[in-house]
C-alpha cells in the first residue's frame, strides 16, 4: 500500500469514527435543545414556510450609482432556497442513501427521516441568524457562520478561520469532487454502447465543457448563479420525482412491504447487513445529516442573500429546504431501490442498486436517464457549492481581484476533478466537513437566544393579523446588525400601508 493509499484509509477511519463519537451525539443533543427551545418550529410552522417561500424581495429595484440604472436589489426567498436546494441535493442523495441502505438496511431510511426532524430546527436557527448579521454587497446580501461568528461572538479571527475552511471543504474539495461524479456518470451510460478505454479523450473533453460552462456562469454572478439553480432545480426534482412514481407505480404491490421494511428494521437488532441497531443508526443519522445540510453551517451562507422583510422568514425557508432535500428526493431512492431489494445484500452497492432497480423495470436506456439526472445533481451541486465559497470570500475581503482568483480557482478545480482521481479529496473533505459542523453546531447554541428572541419578535406580529416586519432598532439589545434599518424594509412598510388603506 503505497503512502497516499494508507493517508486516505486513515483519515477514512478517522472521518468514522469522528461522526460515531463526537459528530452524532452532538447532533442529536443540540438538535433536542434546539427544537425545544424554539417550542418545535420546525413542526408547528411549516404553514408559515409555505407562504414566506413565495414572498418577493422587499426591495426588487434601486438606483446603480456606477449607471444610474434600476437593477435589482436580491434575491428572492425562492431564488435563495433554489440555490441552497442546488447545493443540497447532489449526488448524495442517490449514492449516499442507496449506500446509507447498504450499509445500514431499510432501517436507516427511518432514521435519516428522524435526523431530518429534529435537525429542521439547527436549519431555522442557523439561517435566521445569517439573515440577521448579513450584510450588504454589489449583487446580493452577504452573510454565514464567519459573520455570525465575527457580529455575534465578536471573533473576527475565529470567523476568518472558519471561512478558510469552509472554503477549503466546500468550494475547494467538493466542487471537484462533484465534476468527478458527472464524468463517471457520462462514462458509465456511454459504456452501455461502447468501451469507454477506447474513448480517452471523452474525460479531458467533458472536463473543458464542464469549466467552460461553470465559468459562463458564475463569472455572471451571484444573480446569474440563483437564475440557473431556480430553474434547473424544479426541473432537476420534477424529473426524479417522476421517475420514482413510476417506478413505485409499476410495483404497488411492494408498497406495504418496503413501508414495513422501513419501520421494523430501525428498530430490530437483527435487521442491518453488518453491524446491528447501531450501524442501522449511525449510517441513518450520517447521512441524513450530510444529505440535508441542516446545522452544519453551508446553507446559511445563501440563506443570507435574499432579501425578506423579517429574518425568521429566511430560517423558516431554509428548513422547509430539509424536508425537501430528505423527505423528498431522499425517500424516492430508498423506494426505488427498496421495492426491487427486498433483500438489499443482493443488490450491489450505492448507486449500482439504483441502477439496476432502474434498469430492471425500466430497460437499460434507464441508465441514460440516470446519468442525466446524476449530470444535473452534480452540477447544481457545483454552482451552490461556489456560492457558498463565495460568501465566505465577502467576508475575507472585498477586493475584486481575490474574487475573480476564486472563480479562476473554482473553474479549475473543475476541470482537475473530472481527468484525475479524488479518493483522497473525497476523504479530506469529510473529515473537514465533521469539524465544520461541529464548530457551526456550537456557535449556533451559543446563539440560540437571539433567534429565539426574533422568532417571539415575528410571532407577535403574525399575532395581530400582520406579515412580520424586523427593524434593527425593535431589539436594542442585539449588537452589530448592519442591516435591518429603515431603508432595507421601507418597500414592504409602504406595501403594508396601502394594503391597509384599501
Amino acid at each position: 500500500m503505497n503512502p497516499l493509499e494508507s493517508l486516505n484509509e486513515f483519515l477514512g477511519s478517522a472521518e468514522g469514527w469522528l461522526w460515531t463519537w463526537a459528530g452524532m451525539p452532538v447532533v442529536i443533543l443540540l438538535g433536542l435543545y434546539f427544537t425545544v427551545r424554539t417550542g418545535v418550529v420546525q413542526l408547528r410552522m411549516i404553514p408559515a414556510m409555505l407562504s414566506a417561500i413565495a414572498q418577493k424581495p422587499v426591495q426588487e429595484e434601486v438606483e446603480d450609482p456606477a449607471t444610474d440604472a434600476k437593477r435589482s436589489k436580491s434575491l428572492s426567498a425562492f431564488q435563495a432556497f433554489s440555490v441552497s436546494a442546488a447545493a443540497r441535493v447532489g449526488t448524495g442523495n442517490i449514492s449516499g442513501v442507496a449506500g446509507a441502505i447498504f450499509l445500514g438496511g431499510p432501517g436507516a431510511v427511518l432514521w435519516m427521516w428522524v435526523m431530518c426532524v429534529l435537525t429542521g430546527a439547527a436549519s431555522f436557527i442557523e439561517s435566521t441568524l445569517a439573515q440577521l448579521w448579513k450584510t450588504r454587497a454589489d449583487d446580493t446580501y452577504k452573510g454565514g457562520p464567519a459573520f455570525y461568528i465575527h457580529r455575534g461572538l465578536g471573533s473576527r479571527g475565529f470567523g476568518a478561520f472558519f471561512a478558510v475552511l469552509f472554503i477549503f471543504c466546500f468550494a475547494f474539495a467538493f466542487t471537484s469532487l462533484q465534476a468527478n461524479t458527472i464524468v463517471d456518470a457520462v462514462t458509465g451510460a456511454v459504456a452501455l454502447y461502447t468501451d469507454p478505454d477506447g474513448l480517452p479523450w471523452l474525460a479531458p473533453v467533458l472536463g473543458i465543457l464542464l469549466a467552460a460552462l461553470t465559468a459562463g456562469i458564475i463569472f455572471g454572478g451571484m444573480r446569474r448563479v440563483a437564475t440557473v439553480a431556480q430553474n434547473m432545480v424544479p426541473i432537476m426534482a420534477g424529473l426524479y420525482l417522476l421517475i420514482g412514481i413510476v417506478i413505485v407505480g409499476l410495483h404497488l404491490g411492494e408498497l406495504p412491504r418496503v413501508v414495513g421494511q422501513i419501520v421494523t428494521e430501525a428498530v430490530s437488532p437483527q435487521a442491518a447487513i453488518g453491524g446491528g441497531i447501531g450501524a442501522v443508526i449511525v449510517n441513518g443519522v450520517q447521512r441524513g445529516m450530510l444529505s440535508n445540510e441542516a446545522g452544519m453551517g453551508s446553507v446559511p451562507n445563501v440563506a443570507a442573500t435574499a432579501s425578506v422583510s423579517h429574518p425568521v422568514k429566511q430560517g423558516l425557508v431554509q428548513t422547509f429546504g430539509v424536508y425537501f432535500d430528505t423527505l423528498l428526493i431522499c425517500s424516492i431512492t430508498a423506494f426505488i431501490v427498496l421495492v426491487s431489494f427486498p433483500d438489499v445484500s443482493t443488490g450491489g452497492e450505492g448507486l449500482m442498486m439504483v441502477q439496476q432497480s432502474l434498469s430492471s423495470t425500466l430497460g437499460p436506456w434507464a441508465a441514460v436517464l440516470l446519468a442525466a439526472i446524476m449530470f444535473l445533481l452534480a452540477f447544481t451541486s457545483v454552482l451552490g457549492n461556489f456560492s457558498y465559497g463565495e460568501a465566505n470570500m465577502h467576508f475575507l475581503t472585498s477586493k475584486r481581484g481575490w474574487h475573480v482568483a476564486f472563480g479562476v480557482a473554482v473553474v479549475a478545480l473543475v476541470l482537475m476533478g473530472s481527468v484525475i482521481a479524488v479518493d483522497l479529496a473525497w476523504t479530506i473533505a469529510g473529515v473537514s466537513m465533521v469539524f465544520i459542523a461541529l464548530i457551526n453546531l456550537v456557535v449556533i447554541a451559543l446563539l440560540a437566544p437571539t433567534a429565539v428572541k426574533l422568532l417571539k419578535h415575528y410571532n407577535a406580529q403574525r399575532a395581530q393579523g400582520l406579515d412580520p416586519i424586523f427593524l434593527a432598532s425593535d431589539l436594542p439589545e442585539i449588537k452589530n446588525v448592519e442591516v435591518w434599518v429603515d431603508e432595507d424594509v421601507c418597500d414592504y412598510q409602504d406595501a403594508r400601508e396601502e394594503a391597509a388603506a384599501r
